[in-house]
């Protein structure tokens, strides 16, 4: 995806979480699902899904298991805990005080 925008710091971990919402995925399928959402441009490096998922896993906002992929390959699949499900509250209310932020400054006849 040569056209996909870089992640800012700290959104790839509310947007797994979003994605986590409801849903028991392996990392591919988590991936896939942004890239899915976003109309491809966000794409999401291997090494930077693993890390936030190893992070949040160490936060106790997401746990795992290991079970077989559609392909019949074994994945480790993760999905929300309870303290994950209330950080994805937190994290939610907080992009969307950002975005209005960055919204309200980026209209037209804003100030510049």
């Amino acid at each position: 995806m040569a056209d996909s925008l870089q992640l800012l710091r700290g959104t790839l971990d509310v947007l797994i979480l979003k994605t986590l919402a409801g849903n028991r995925l392996h990392g591919y399928a988590i991936a896939s699902r942004i890239a899915e959402r976003t109309r491809g441009v966000l794409g999401i490096d291997d090494g930077a899904l693993y890390q936030s998922l190893h992070r949040m896993e160490e936060r106790d906002w997401v746990e795992s298991e290991w079970g077989h992929a559609d392909t019949g390959k074994r994945a480790k699949f993760y999905r929300l805990t309870e303290s994950g499900r209330r950080q994805l509250r937190v994290e939610t209310a907080n992009w969307l005080r950002y975005a209005e932020a960055v919204f309200r400054v980026l209209q037209p006849g804003a100030a510049t």
